[in-house]
């Protein structure tokens, strides 16, 4: 790989295109990524994934190339903008995107509502909640429940957008940093890629939900993008401004300073996830449910 990495990366920034055959993985299972096979080298599948995610390229359908071997084709992205510059609302990139299409994100999400077990007619808070794609893993999740969901965004137009989805919730246009006493206490508060956003200081939300907003059983289930997108492909890494490669720093930091204060104020933590970390608490006394899985 030492040799393969910059002769790939070289040629793609001359072409924009490279295709090289490689022994085939699936020839090779059971195998160590290096271990020798009668047609090469064997290395699976994910190592040419993470290959071109490294390189900002494209894996595309590889193609048979004789016995035991396949051809592998990578291209760069094509230049596309960050979500962020096509602006927040239901019009702009980030309404597209559904995290439940993530197989990853779908398994954790679904693992965490069900550890955090709101009970039959509990009261769900989702924050931050833009079109609401990821309040239909609720009854995926949940289905015995009747849950009484209330979103907030601060943008009216995605308010529409998660109404029109999701008639039967209750929906406003909010600030997360002045949530009114009015709305109530809930046992599941929901905070997905928003505690890193500019404007809201994720230590006073916190303490603000726990002593106003939540149930004594209640629980959070906060959310840590580790990805961007590119091209319409999530790519692993949180990214820094002005930054050649991810750094995790911040959001290690950000996830660990969440941790620390929930756990001080009694409650157990689990910490899940691959493109989004995904942050549940749970008070120390709950009992966790056994069957988790989707």
């Amino acid at each position: 790989m030492s040799v393969i990495l910059p002769d790939v990366r070289d040629r793609l920034r001359a072409a924009g295109q490279v295709t090289f055959t490689v022994p085939d993985p699936d020839a090779g299972l059971g195998l160590y990524a290096g271990e020798a096979t009668p047609h090469g080298t064997h290395r699976p599948w994910n190592t040419w994934t993470d290959l071109a995610d490294l390189l900002g390229a494209h894996l595309l359908t590889p193609q048979r190339a004789g016995e035991g071997r396949v051809g592998l084709t990578l291209r760069t992205h094509a230049p596309a903008r960050d979500p962020d510059h096509a602006g927040y609302g239901p019009d702009g990139d980030w309404a597209r995107v559904n995290k439940l299409e993530d197989p990853v994100f779908l398994a954790t999400f679904t693992e965490a509502l069900r550890r955090v077990n709101p009970p039959p007619g509990g009261r769900v808070l989702a924050l931050g909640v833009n079109a609401g794609h990821e309040l239909d893993a609720l009854p995926l999740a949940l289905p015995d429940r009747a849950l009484a969901v209330v979103g907030v965004d601060l943008d009216p137009a995605a308010v529409q957008a998660a109404r029109t989805r999701h008639p039967h919730a209750t929906f406003h246009t909010l600030d997360v940093n002045a949530l009114p006493p009015e709305l109530g206490r809930f046992d599941l508060i929901l905070a997905l890629s928003l505690l890193q956003s500019p404007g809201v200081t994720q230590d006073v939300l916190l303490a603000t939900l726990r002593r106003h907003h939540l149930t004594p059983g209640g629980g959070l289930i906060l959310g840590y993008p580790n990805a961007r997108y590119r091209g319409g492909t999530l790519s692993y890494g949180a990214r820094m401004r002005n930054y050649a490669r991810p750094d995790l720093s911040l959001l290690a930091a950000d996830v660990t300073n969440a941790r620390r204060g929930l756990q001080k104020h009694g409650f157990k933590i689990f910490v899940t996830g691959k493109y989004e970390l995904l942050l549940t608490a749970i008070p120390a006394q709950a009992h966790t449910p056994t069957d988790l899985e989707l």
